[in-house]
């Protein structure tokens, strides 16, 4: 890989500005600066930007994507278009979703090719976070916010759901932590309490915050830290 490429996808920020840092003799490669963008960089490579490692990783890819409504979170779907559509990448059809959203559901996907890494985020033991902001039908009734902090019932489940934050924007509109992965669990838990969510957005994966400058289906790689802070659940 060309280092100002790679440098791109750890820092999060565009080709033209890695070039710049590249230039600057921020970046050494095996302790020696590197000028040239163009760099050819082996698995073997110790890189450093600003004297901080930056970690090869095995070459898996890390994605975020802002998604639209409409698209479903699988590779390959025979009725409707899926996710991958969007990504301009290799062997595209290699990556997965890490923790998938409903086809009407919008906001932070996580896409990868390391299965390991995914699990984390997906695996129940790892109780990893999901924030999402969402819109209701109706306006909230008293004390739903103490009813998830406590556990609601869910229909058809044996039991109660894991303690959420609730975050009252407006009246019909909210913020939701949570920290289980069930089946439709946000529409059901506002269900479970006489409300409908009518639109549904995904803010937020661990630590990784959704990049408020990616528009509706535009996606960038992850920075190293954002990659690692999955490892930290």
């Amino acid at each position: 890989m060309r280092l100002d490429k790679f440098i791109s996808q750890q820092l999060g920020v565009s080709r033209a500005i890695a070039g710049r840092e590249i230039r600057a003799s921020r970046v050494t490669v095996d302790g020696d600066v590197v000028k040239n963008s163009a760099f050819k960089l082996a698995p073997e490579h110790q890189v450093e930007y600003d004297g901080n490692p930056l970690e090869q990783h095995n070459g898996s890819r890390y994605f975020m994507l802002n998604k639209p409504q409409g698209y479903v979170c699988s590779t390959d779907d025979p009725d409707y278009p899926t996710v991958i559509y969007f990504l301009d990448e290799p062997m595209a059809h290699k990556l997965h979703a890490a923790g998938r959203l409903d086809i009407d559901t919008t906001g932070l996907v996580l896409m990868t090719d390391d299965g390991q890494w995914s699990h984390r985020i997906t695996s129940p033991r790892h109780h990893c976070e999901k924030t999402y902001l969402v819109t209701l039908d109706s306006p909230l009734a008293e004390g739903v916010g103490e009813q998830f902090a406590a556990g609601v019932q869910l229909h058809n489940e044996k039991s109660l759901t894991k303690p959420a934050q609730l975050e009252i924007i407006t009246p019909t509109q909210v913020r939701l932590t949570i920290s289980e992965g069930r089946y439709h669990q946000v529409k059901r838990m506002f269900a479970a309490v006489g409300n409908h969510v009518v639109a549904l957005h995904r803010e937020r994966i661990g630590a990784i915050v959704l990049d408020p400058a990616l528009g509706e289906g535009e996606y960038r790689p992850l920075t190293a830290g954002e990659i690692a802070s999955v490892g930290m659940s």
